[in-house]
């Protein structure tokens, strides 16, 4: 049996990227078939931190640009395509940003399809809090993929790959 490329977009990594998208959809589903209507239901998980909500997103990060959701979707679309046009040259055949962009990619597409075909706009149901002081914009698996492998990328690029670099 043929082993998936830890470095190809084909392998691993598009194995990450279809993971991260089905996830997201797959929740998405869950959310909109158990609360059809958004704000009005709440499934309190951990009493004073997180709760399970329907917000529907039209704008990027913190609802911004929420008047521009087809911008958003072309922008998701060029930045997908980059991703999948450079994958090789972003990831520099290296196993750890290979599957961090594999990551980004499935995010990418999922809030695409989000804005490209359902113009209420994105699904997002992770609702933390630190009791009524702190509240932080709910957001859904997509988006905690694109945060996580941007971090992740950010933090490799500063202290790991440098190293690698200098000592070529």
């Amino acid at each position: 049996m043929p082993s998936l490329s830890k470095t190809s977009l084909l392998g691993w990594p598009g194995v990450v990227s279809l993971a991260v998208f089905a996830l997201d959809h797959l929740t998405k589903f869950l959310v909109y078939a158990n609360w059809p209507v958004p704000g009005e239901n709440e499934l309190v998980v951990i009493p004073g931190f997180l709760s399970l909500v329907h917000v529907r997103n039209r704008g990027a990060a913190w609802g911004i640009f929420a008047q521009h959701t087809w911008l958003l979707a072309v922008i998701s679309l060029l930045a997908a395509l980059l991703v999948v046009v450079f994958f090789k040259k972003f990831s520099e055949n290296k196993v750890a940003p290979a599957i961090a962009y594999g990551a980004l990619l499935g995010g990418i597409v999922g809030n695409f399809i989000d804005r490209a075909f359902f113009q209420a706009g994105v699904v997002d149901f992770l609702d933390f809090h630190w009791g009524e002081a702190c509240h932080w914009p709910a957001f859904n698996v997509a988006d905690s993929a694109i945060t996580c492998s941007v971090v992740f990328l950010l933090v490799y690029a500063l202290f790991f790959d440098r190293g690698e670099k200098s000592a070529k």
